[in-house]
C-alpha cells in the first residue's frame, strides 16, 4: 500500500494520498490551501489517478483545493452534510476570524459533484475500503476514515479530531467540547493500539501512543481506555 502525505498552506494542514501502489487509482484526503501543486507533483511521480476526494471536515485549510482537483479529474468530493456549507463559504465556520480572512463573500467553491457521508458508511474506492465514523466536536460534520492495509495493519485518517499529543479545538462555530469528548471516548479509544493515526496537522502517531501520553485522552473515563 502506498501512503503519501505533505503539509500545505499557511496552517500546514496535512493532505494525504492513498493507493494500492504506484501506477494505480488513488484517493486524495483533505486537499486544502495551496495543495494542488504539490499534489500534482506526487501524482506525476507515482503515476497515480485520483478516483475520489475525501474530506475529514469542512474547514478551509482542509478543503480549499477540493473543487479544483475534482474538476481536473472529474471526480466527486465526499463530505458529511453538516460541513457541506463550508465548501462554498469557508469563512462561515470561523466566526470573526473568517470575516478577516474572507470578507463578506464566499472565497470557496463547492465541487460539481458532492457525495454526503453518513456514520457507518463503507466506501470502496481505488481498491481500498474506507470505514466512516462521524465524530462531531471539532466541527459538526467531522469524520474519521479507517482503512486497512494489505499487510494487515490499520490506518486512521483523523482530521482535526486527534493529533499527536493533542485534540482539535472546539471553540469555533460548530465546535462542541462535550461532543468532542464523546467522540474520543466512543470512536477513538476503542481502536487497537497498533492503529497508525494520520492526523490533520503534525506528525503521524498511533492510538497506543496517544492512549498512553495524550493528556486529553487520559482525562476521559477510565473504563473507556
Amino acid at each position: 500500500m502506498l501512503v503519501l502525505g505533505f503539509p500545505a498552506g499557511p496552517l500546514q494542514a496535512n493532505c494525504y494520498v492513498l493507493a494500492r501502489g504506484d501506477g494505480e487509482p488513488c484517493v486524495v484526503v483533505d486537499p486544502g490551501q495551496d495543495a494542488a501543486e504539490p499534489l500534482a507533483a506526487q501524482l506525476d511521480e507515482h503515476r497515480l489517478t485520483p478516483e475520489a476526494v475525501l474530506l475529514t471536515h469542512g474547514h478551509f485549510d482542509h478543503v480549499m483545493s477540493a473543487a479544483k482537483i475534482c474538476a481536473e479529474h472529474e471526480i466527486a468530493a465526499h463530505v458529511h452534510p453538516a460541513d457541506r456549507y463550508m465548501l462554498a463559504d469557508p469563512g462561515a465556520a470561523l466566526g470573526p476570524m473568517g470575516k478577516q480572512l474572507f470578507g463578506d463573500g464566499p472565497a470557496g467553491e463547492e465541487p460539481a459533484e458532492v457525495r454526503e457521508l453518513a456514520d457507518g458508511d463503507v466506501l470502496e474506492l481505488a481498491g481500498l475500503r474506507f470505514d466512516v465514523a462521524h465524530t462531531p466536536g471539532h466541527t459538526g460534520g467531522s469524520v474519521l476514515f479507517g482503512v486497512g492495509t494489505e499487510e494487515g495493519g490499520r490506518l486512521l485518517l483523523s482530521g482535526d479530531t486527534l493529533f499527536a499529543g493533542a485534540i482539535g479545538r472546539t471553540d469555533l462555530p460548530g465546535g462542541d467540547h462535550g461532543q468532542m469528548l464523546e467522540s474520543l471516548t466512543n470512536r477513538v479509544l476503542p481502536l487497537d493500539d497498533e492503529t497508525v493515526v494520520l492526523p490533520g496537522h503534525g506528525p503521524t502517531t498511533t492510538i497506543g501512543r496517544e492512549r498512553a501520553g495524550n493528556p486529553f485522552l487520559q482525562e476521559l473515563p477510565a473504563d473507556a481506555h
